[in-house]
């Protein structure tokens, strides 16, 4: 491994830039946009940045110039540039499992050349994309036919984390282009109910499943893909139905043909993927099977054309830097523990459940490249709705709670669906919804109103919440591509300057293994020694007590 992958240099409180921005916050703490928008009517127009198709408007935040600056500098001091060409270049900076990190490779085009170990990857990935195509095209067309003879109308991609979150998020933010006569589903829960509410209306002569797993030994997805054979060969009855109605999205071609899976129809994908970075892979089977190669080429060239903004574009104009910056500064500065991600597009309803994974999992982390503990908060909480229906729920807190909420407003200027004055109205709830958490209302504009005295202290609103404004044109594949990739490099950008790695997951281990323990303890018909604490012993001998009385 290259040593530099695990070189952090300065504990980060101990950098110029850190103590600098230090010092700033004590000044400035004490301002509103108000004041500072009052101060520069030209800020709105200044405090925004274009690229890649996206419109980035963060004068809402509680910055000057002096901040962006030291921000600026803190990612210089920090080696943000060096970094992002180490991931570029195919550099193991995934520290901690000696990894390279190369979900840019996933939409490199032809030609490019990325090396992991000596060997350009490239090739490899579009071998794979044109057998993805060219399957996606013989189930799309109906020459792929089931056991019985009958064509394909039935989806379901069983997968868990990144090899559900992103598929379902990204058909439902591109339903408008999927074939609308074909069933979409998605099963991740290990409990049964996801999967018999998932096939329970479908025909198995018409349905093929999707199994989702790297190495094909995923506890949950397993146990959903066992479950599917058998409902499958229910109807179907022979074991050879299974190559007809099952494919397999993993590396391990042994477990896929143990499982009756044809391996000439297993899909694969290499170790430098990330499983939260992993929707334009082959995990993206079930989206190409929905909205066809072409459109999900579109979509690669949008993560493209990010990945190469952020690679190329000077950090003072760079989107992702920008916000990752300026999230270091809400979290760590200001002390907001979440951000808010409100898509006003119904079509993204998924994603702010998307993004939960691919930054909190990246990111919350305790420690450092060289495992020392870090020295500043990491990794806030990333939570939203979308559309106008937030605004009916939890932006009271937004507005006028005592926790301060950073939120990333996202919007498109043209509507998929134009239906009268909606999406004018939804815009333009958007936007006063910027204005108002940004400046609020005073005490003196609430009694000019003519307020009771009594109740002007309900109606006052503090403002000065931070706010980003992202806008595209259009939902497209190409945008939806171009949004992922934003946050992508955000998260990077974050996970540089707090100097972690964000690209493992050791936390989500532990309770897989105990629950291992756990498995049999509860299956067992007798009456197994437990050995754990007093609260869980309590609790399985609970549940081993009731679930016998309803057997």
């Amino acid at each position: 491994m290259n040593d530099a992958a695990l070189t952090t240099g300065p504990r980060l409180v101990k950098r110029p830039a850190w103590q600098a921005l230090v010092a700033h916050h004590r000044q400035v703490q004490g301002l509103h946009l108000r004041q500072i928008f009052a101060d520069d009517p030209q800020r709105g127009e200044r405090l925004s940045a274009e690229g890649a198709g996206l419109y980035l408007d963060y004068s809402k935040n509680r910055v000057t110039d002096e901040t962006i600056r030291l921000l600026l500098q803190l990612a210089d001091e920090c080696g943000l540039a060096g970094r992002i060409e180490a991931m570029f270049s195919g550099g193991k900076i995934n520290a901690s499992e000696r990894r390279a990190v190369l979900h840019v490779a996933l939409r490199a085009r032809t030609g490019e050349r990325i090396e992991v170990d000596g060997a350009d990857v490239v090739p490899q990935v579009h071998a794979v994309l044109d057998h993805m195509a060219r399957f996606s095209e013989s189930v799309r067309s109906g020459r792929w036919r089931g056991h019985t003879g009958r064509a394909i109308r039935n989806v379901v991609n069983i997968g868990i984390g990144g090899s559900d979150l992103g598929p379902v998020m990204a058909f439902e933010a591109l339903r408008h282009y999927s074939r609308r006569d074909m069933t979409f589903r998605f099963v991740s829960n290990v409990d049964g109910t996801d999967f018999e509410e998932a096939t329970r209306d479908l025909d198995p002569e018409e349905t093929m499943f999707i199994i989702c797993s790297k190495t094909f030994t995923t506890l949950e997805t397993l146990t959903n893909a066992h479950s599917a054979r058998e409902w499958t060969l229910r109807k179907l009855k022979e074991e050879s139905a299974v190559q007809r109605h099952f494919v397999a999205v993993s590396t391990n071609a042994e477990g896929v043909a143990k499982f009756g899976i044809d391996t000439a129809n297993m899909f694969g994908f290499w170790d430098w993927i990330g499983g939260r970075y992993s929707m334009d892979s082959a995990i993206g089977l079930s989206t190409m099977l929905a909205i066809g190669a072409e459109n999900f080429g579109e979509m690669l060239s949008g993560f493209h054309a990010m990945d190469q903004h952020f690679r190329r574009t000077p950090f003072d104009r760079n989107l992702p830097v920008l916000m990752g910056l300026l999230a270091i500064w809400n979290n760590n500065f200001l002390g907001a523990e979440t951000v808010a991600v409100l898509p006003y597009e119904h079509y993204l309803k998924r994603f702010p459940a998307y993004l939960q994974q691919l930054t909190m999992e990246s990111n919350g982390k305790h420690v450092m490249l060289d495992g020392m503990p870090v020295d500043v908060s990491t990794g806030p909480i990333y939570w939203g709705e979308p559309g106008t229906n937030g605004q009916h729920s939890f932006y009271q807190l937004i507005h006028q709670g005592t926790r301060l909420v950073p939120c990333d407003f996202i919007g498109f200027c043209q509507p998929l669906h134009p239906l009268g004055r909606h999406h004018d109205l939804l815009l333009a709830n958007l936007l006063a919804q910027t204005e108002a958490l940004a400046f609020g209302k005073t005490k003196e504009q609430v009694e000019a109103e003519g307020t009771p005295d009594w109740l002007v202290p309900h109606r006052v609103f503090e403002g000065n919440r931070p706010t980003n404004t992202i806008l595209a044109k259009r939902l497209t594949p190409q945008t939806l591509g171009q949004l992922v990739a934003l946050y992508e490099h955000s998260v990077f950008t974050q996970g540089v300057i707090w100097q972690i790695d964000s690209f493992d997951q050791w936390g989500v281990e532990l309770g897989k293994v105990l629950a291992q323990r756990i498995i049999p303890e509860l299956e067992d018909t007798g009456e197994p020694t437990l050995v754990h604490d007093s609260s869980t012993n309590t609790l399985i001998r609970r549940y081993r007590r009731f679930r016998k009385e309803s057997s």
